[in-house]
């Protein structure tokens, strides 16, 4: 039996993973509900995979302490997490608990982990790694956070710019603090 592959992403509804300016890392719009969501989310056994640049902006943001975010209790989960980082260009330690790096191909490596994990698998961001693990079927479940707001002018980080196409079935859907939707998919290649 293989691993379940979840791609974890917030979104704005127009489909930025971020944005600049004066908006917060959940852009202003998090609650109770949403943070104990993602706290029981991240306090199951599994096992965490980011690709370089979402590791190197995680470790950047858990040193510096700065983001308020970075207290919530699910990302504290989250860090403590078993991870494995796919990167070319960093190599052990890293300034995470439990993180192996693993260099090579991302379809590779994950497809592998699928197959010998004895615990769901979950990345949280590390957009383009997931988009190409989405394209070589890799991925079970999308779990989309969708924030109330629209972020044209300011959006950073196009979510699934560049990505293959999808036919996703819904098999899950909540609301959050009454304004936010988590919606999860199974996708299928188109």
């Amino acid at each position: 039996m293989t691993a379940t592959y979840t791609f974890d992403v917030f979104s704005s509804l127009d489909g930025y993973g971020a944005a600049a300016a004066d908006w917060s890392g959940y852009w202003g719009k998090q609650g109770p509900e949403l943070l104990d969501h993602r706290c029981a989310l991240y306090g199951a056994d599994q096992r965490m995979v980011l690709g370089a640049a979402t590791y190197r902006a995680f470790a950047r943001m858990l040193a510096s302490g700065e983001e308020p975010e970075v207290r919530d209790p699910w990302v504290t989960r989250l860090w403590n997490l078993p991870a494995t980082v796919i990167s070319t260009t960093l190599e052990e330690p890293l300034d995470w608990p439990d993180a192996t790096v693993v260099s090579g191909d991302a379809v590779d490596v994950v497809a592998r982990l699928k197959e010998e994990s004895p615990v769901p698998l979950r990345s949280h961001g590390s957009l383009s790694m997931n988009r190409a693990l989405m394209a070589a079927g890799l991925v079970d479940r999308v779990q989309v956070t969708l924030f109330p707001v629209i972020t044209g002018r300011t959006g950073l980080d196009p979510v699934f710019r560049g990505a293959a196409d999808f036919d996703l079935e819904l098999i899950e859907q909540r609301t959050l603090d009454g304004h936010i939707q988590e919606l999860v998919y199974r996708p299928t290649l188109h």
